[in-house]
């Protein structure tokens, strides 16, 4: 830089300012000298239009070549150059035996190989009228055949004895006069003529090209392998490269099964039908093929071991399930190994939020694809044998239902189980334990449940256009209060086998999973005895989504993934106890026939906790929202008076000195219907046994005597006792209206509704007093000659 001129600026800073002169002085400036002569970078220039689109042109082609199409067709190119050697060996030697068996089938055709070797079958058979017809069907062809060459020898030598006169007679006329003195019409066909001279001429040389290598092609097809499929041209370089799945590979599986229809299939020269070729699927091989007649898809799924074994691969690994028809056979192959890892982390498990009309991430297929497992329109049962994974599978899928805002939530674990306690914030009702307290609490949930579903019909059929189900629109209408609500039971055959509330908890998820889904009611049940004794079948029968993790039997896969599964090839029996844990097989979650799932795991043990921040997460979701919990404090259920069983019985005597066992049970229907609805004889005969009475046979019926009952009030009231337990709830069934009452007299003393030593000793009495058959129950209509009987 250069210096700048201090005199002249000194002289313009000097001011009068109050009659003397004062220096100002400007701002002071730091800086550097710059030596000229050294070199200077150069402005970086800006791209223009052009070399943008060419750098982004670049990055598509960059991206473009490495995606896995791009990879997969590089890697089978990179295969085929390498084996190019081999393949065209192969092709030769394809082309060499097509060119042989055609000699074979001329040779057999010209000599009458095959009607030859009929006549020496039947000379050796002995039936000398098989052999004439034989050698009379060779002569008789043989003469049509002669006939049929003189034929065409005949009208060859017609034709040429009328085509040279003309082509001579053409050949002079050309030869002796000018094109330009012929008739028009005569020019106009040396004109075509030369046309189609000009026309052989061309395509003569070309079909010399083109059919030896039609000849050769056509050859090379007559001459492939027999074995269906040309695996070989499309092979990738693989680390399991040598254990590769094909067409051909899959046949000669089949092939050594010992089904005898298809052994005698292939005896006979048969070729197995693909309906869909060998084709990569995901982490695997699918192929579907039509099977001969004989064999169904059942037979190949029963023999699924050896399948697996002669395909190299582990039965885990091996999946033949039945197609659309029984004769059609869709198997799907993992790759060696891939099975053997997880699922990896909850994609949610960090940040993320759910709209439970889309799904909730429930693992990942076979086919290594993440599964949106399907929450609201379906119901879940949900299986297998303890520690495998059923309870942290119903875990991901409440978690999932959490990150909604909109979504309620509900849950109830029929045992001792800290599964779900993380979820307290989050959940509008939650009961845990094994006591009669949280089965009636469950239960009467379920009744609440269809109340609300009851509800929401009503609602539904109000809205413009009747909407036939609850949609995510309609979802988010506040006022309407059509938001999902999703209810998880985990150890549900606890609560179905309930001695008291087991049959009316039944009945009342059955009739919910049947029409609550439209409404937008889920019912989530785990179990891990799937039993037709545990779980009613018109469950089984009903939802949407059966997961079966290892189980050990038929019985428990059906019972989960519904009736005909194992037969079909659909078997959690294969997966292995703790080996496969967090593996399940299931049914409805997708569209295909079923899915082997690895199920994401969020830990909740010793040392991890990712639930509770998941759970955080969800409640300050909905605080955004402006939602809230409807309420986080377990329900308290309400205590209801006791029934006196032994008065009623009194009252419904009518002063009559005995009363037939089944008069009774009507009578107190009609006396206290909520209360004594379902009894049987059963429960009549277990509620006097606690007092010491039995029913008595009188004329073959039995009876109950007024003065035993009169004799039990009085006795009763003397000494003031109370029975210590009511046996009869133990048989009936709950009525609607008695669900938010407590369990009775039977609870005061023991929570879980067993009797005391003395209701033993009295039904002990009673049953010593009573006839043998004091415990059989009355034909349900009356008249009934013996209700023992």
């Amino acid at each position: 830089m250069t210096e700048p001129n201090r005199e002249g600026h000194d002289g313009a800073a000097l001011a009068h300012c109050g009659g003397r002169d004062v220096e100002h002085v400007g701002p002071v400036l730091d800086g550097e000298l710059i030596d000229d002569t050294l070199p200077q970078p150069r402005p970086r220039a800006t791209p223009t239009r052009f070399g943008r689109s060419l750098l982004s042109l670049r990055q598509a082609a960059g991206r473009l070549w490495r995606s896995a199409p791009v990879v997969r067709a590089r890697s089978v190119a990179a295969y085929r150059l390498r084996k190019a050697p081999q393949d065209v060996v192969r092709l030769v030697w394809f082309v060499l035996r097509g060119n042989w068996r055609w000699l074979v089938k001329f040779w057999t055709w010209a000599t009458y190989a095959d009607l030859r070797a009929d006549a020496r079958r039947a000379r050796l058979a002995g039936d000398a009228e098989a052999r004439r017809a034989a050698q009379e069907l060779i002569r008789s062809d043989a003469t049509a055949r002669w006939a049929k060459l003189g034929i065409f020898l005949r009208r060859c030598v017609i034709m040429l004895r009328f085509a040279a006169p003309v082509a001579a007679v053409l050949w002079l006329v050309n030869s002796v006069m000018d094109r330009a003195e012929m008739w028009p019409w005569l020019a106009s066909v040396y004109t075509g003529l030369e046309a189609m001279r000009s026309v052989l001429v061309t395509v003569v040389p070309l079909l010399l090209i083109v059919l030896p290598v039609a000849w050769a092609v056509a050859a090379a097809f007559e001459g492939r392998d027999r074995t269906p499929g040309v695996g070989w041209l499309v092979r990738p370089d693989r680390d399991d490269a040598d254990s590769w799945i094909d067409e051909r590979m899959i046949s000669k599986a089949l092939a050594h099964l010992g089904i005898s229809p298809l052994d005698r299939f292939y005896r006979d020269g048969g070729e197995l039908v693909y309906t869909v070729a060998a084709r990569k699927d995901g982490d695997g091989t699918f192929a579907q093929l039509r099977l001969p007649l004989g064999v169904t898809a059942d037979m190949v799924a029963a023999r699924r071991s050896k399948l697996a074994a002669n395909l190299g691969r582990a039965s885990l690994e091996t999946w033949p399930t039945k197609g659309d028809e029984d004769g059609i056979l869709d198997l799907w192959i993992a790759d060696k190994g891939v099975l053997r890892g997880g699922a990896g982390a909850w994609p949610l498990i960090h940040d993320g939020q759910v709209d439970v009309f889309d799904g909730v991430p429930f693992g990942l297929s076979q086919r290594g694809v993440v599964i949106n497992a399907p929450l609201l329109g379906v119901n879940w049962l949900v299986g297998g044998r303890p520690g495998q994974g059923k309870s942290a599978a119903l875990r991901t899928l409440l978690l999932g239902a959490a990150l909604d805002p909109t979504a309620e939530l509900w849950a109830f674990v029929m045992g001792e189980s800290p599964d779900f306690e993380p979820f307290r914030p989050r959940l509008s009702r939650y009961r845990m334990g094994m006591d009669d307290s949280v089965a009636e609490a469950a239960t009467q949930a379920l009744a609440d449940l269809l109340t609300e579903m009851e509800r929401r019909g009503k609602i539904l059929g109000k809205q413009p256009g009747r909407p036939p189900k609850v949609s995510r629109k309609l979802a988010d209408k506040r006022g309407l209060e059509l938001h999902p609500l999703v209810c998880g039971i985990d150890e549900c055959h606890e609560l179905f086998q309930h001695p008291k509330f087991g049959k009316k908890a039944a009945e009342l998820a059955v009739r919910l999973i049947k029409r609550g889904r439209k409404y937008g009611i889920v019912l989530l049940l785990a179990t891990q005895s799937p039993t037709k004794d545990s779980i009613p079948r018109e469950i089984t029968r009903n939802v949407s989504c059966g997961v079966a993790f290892s189980v050990a039997d038929q019985v428990a896969n059906d019972g989960l993934l519904g009736s005909g599964k194992y037969a079909a090839g659909i078997r959690a029996t294969e997966l292995r106890i703790n080996t496969d844990r967090g593996t399940c097989v299931a049914v409805g979650i997708t569209d295909e026939t079923f899915e082997l799932v690895r199920t994401f795991y969020v830990p909740f043990e010793d040392g991890a906790d990712d639930v509770t921040p998941v759970v955080a997460r969800a409640v300050a979701l909905i605080e955004e929202m402006g939602r809230a919990v409807e309420s986080t404090a377990l329900p308290e259920i309400e205590a209801a008076p006791v029934v006196d069983h032994l008065a009623d019985i009194d009252a419904v005597l009518h002063g009559e000195r005995r009363v037939r066992t089944q008069v009774i049970l009507t009578r107190l229907a009609r006396h206290n219907l909520g209360e004594y609805e379902g009894w049987t004889f059963r429960d009549l005969t277990a509620a006097l046994a606690v007092y010491g009475i039995a029913p008595v046979k009188s004329d073959g019926n039995k009876v109950v005597r007024a003065e035993d009952v009169a004799a039990a009030l009085a006795d009763r009231d003397r000494h003031g006792r109370e029975p210590d337990g009511d046996p009869a709830g133990t048989q009936g069934v709950l009525p609607d209206g008695s669900l938010r009452q407590s369990s009775g007299a039977d609870q005061r003393k023991s929570g879980s509704g067993s009797t005391g030593s003395r209701d033993r000793q009295a039904r002990e009495s009673g049953q010593k007093s009573g006839s043998s058959d004091a415990h059989r129950g009355p034909s349900p209509a009356p008249p009934e000659p013996d209700e023992g009987r």
